[in-house]
């Protein structure tokens, strides 16, 4: 099924979107330098609480950018919960769920949002109490397996996907941090939120471990 994961993945970003008539959808050039502007900018306009980690994220981000490489169509929010098995054999994916997101981009990004939702069962503890699917599981693929198998398939240079992965981790914790503005300014009083800060840290330090020690 992880496999299944992957190749799918692999097999949308190989897609020619101007030949079907998407080449409108995204404006690709720059897009890497808009993704880390537009994700800090998005942390600082819902912060709540003093984080150092982010400060410390957002510095090495700026620094460790790639420059634009190749583009493709991408899902931006590829993970478990977004596709759908063929319940007779769950090793085959028969369709891919919420594409409001998708655009003309780097596809690096998006294997890195599927890394950043991508748990493996040496992470720690923490780590796995907030993971988005059963990615822990034996048989199941790592991280750098998933990587290593999408630079086979694609041919595409994946010597930067710790940037990917930092990037990702730290989107995610900004969209969780989002929610929780709302909570936190009483626009909302589902109690579950309350919880969030605790998420939002785990994923700060996940994206900051991953920078620091260089490993998926």
């Amino acid at each position: 099924m992880s496999e299944a994961f992957v190749d799918n993945l692999a097999r949308l970003h190989g897609l020619d979107y101007t030949a079907i008539g998407l080449a409108d959808l995204g404006k690709p050039q720059g897009y890497l330098d808009r993704q880390v502007k537009g994700w800090i900018d998005r942390y600082r306009g819902s912060q709540t609480h003093e984080l150092p980690e982010v400060e410390s994220i957002s510095v090495w981000l700026n620094e460790r950018k790639p420059g634009d490489a190749s583009y493709a169509l991408i899902h931006n929010d590829y993970k478990y919960d977004n596709i759908v098995l063929d319940p007779a054999d769950i090793t085959k994916i028969v369709g891919v769920l919420d594409w409001e997101m998708c655009t003309i981009g780097d596809p690096l990004t998006d294997l890195g949002t599927a890394l950043a939702y991508w748990v493996d069962p040496q992470d720690p503890e923490e780590l796995k109490q907030i993971r988005w699917g059963p990615t822990t599981l034996a048989g199941t693929m790592t991280r750098s397996e998933l990587v290593c198998r999408y630079a086979q398939t694609t041919g595409r240079d994946v010597c930067d996907m710790i940037f990917y992965r930092v990037l990702a981790l730290f989107k995610v914790a900004v969209i969780i941090q989002q929610i929780y503005y709302r909570y936190h300014q009483g626009l909302t009083r589902d109690t579950r939120f309350a919880s969030m800060p605790e998420a939002i840290k785990v994923l700060l330090s996940a994206a900051l471990r991953s920078a620091e020690d260089g490993s998926l």
